[in-house]
């Protein structure tokens, strides 16, 4: 699960990405719900392609105030982990930031790694602290070899 509205983990190798904030490089129409890629400029002379309803396109992102997209999907996910880990998060936004409350209470271990400790910090079992692109791939040496 990601909070990253670019497609960053898909161009890394990820397959199954939630984007909780969507995707900046889709379109959402708002009167079908229905979502395409979208790579130009969006307009209000543009017509949905599933519904043809003109000026109802819109990014495929969550707009503060916007209940985020796909929770039931990332609630399910986390009752069936092993492990929780929240990698460069400030801890500071919900419903982001109470999944760790979430994961512990199903009895997870619980891990930070960021630049500096998270609001929520408190929270987890274990913290790494340092930039992500050296301390991921220590912690997931480190994991592999348990």
């Amino acid at each position: 699960m990601t909070q990253n509205i670019d497609d960053l983990h898909e161009r890394a190798g990820s397959h199954r990405v939630i984007h909780m904030h969507g995707e900046l490089l889709k379109a959402r129409c708002g009167a079908c719900e229905a979502v395409r890629p979208r790579l130009d400029d969006l307009t209000g002379a543009q017509a949905c392609a599933d519904c043809g309803r003109v000026g109802a396109l819109r990014p495929h992102v969550v707009w503060f105030g916007e209940m985020p997209i796909a929770m039931d999907l990332i609630g399910r996910a986390l009752r069936k982990s092993d492990l929780f880990v929240a990698i460069g998060t400030s801890g500071a936004v919900y419903p982001a930031a109470g999944f760790v409350a979430e994961a512990r209470a199903c009895g997870l271990r619980t891990c930070e790694i960021n630049l500096e400790a998270a609001d929520n910090a408190d929270l987890f079992d274990e913290q790494r602290l340092g930039a992500a692109s050296e301390t991921v791939p220590a912690w997931v040496e480190e994991l592999v070899a348990r």
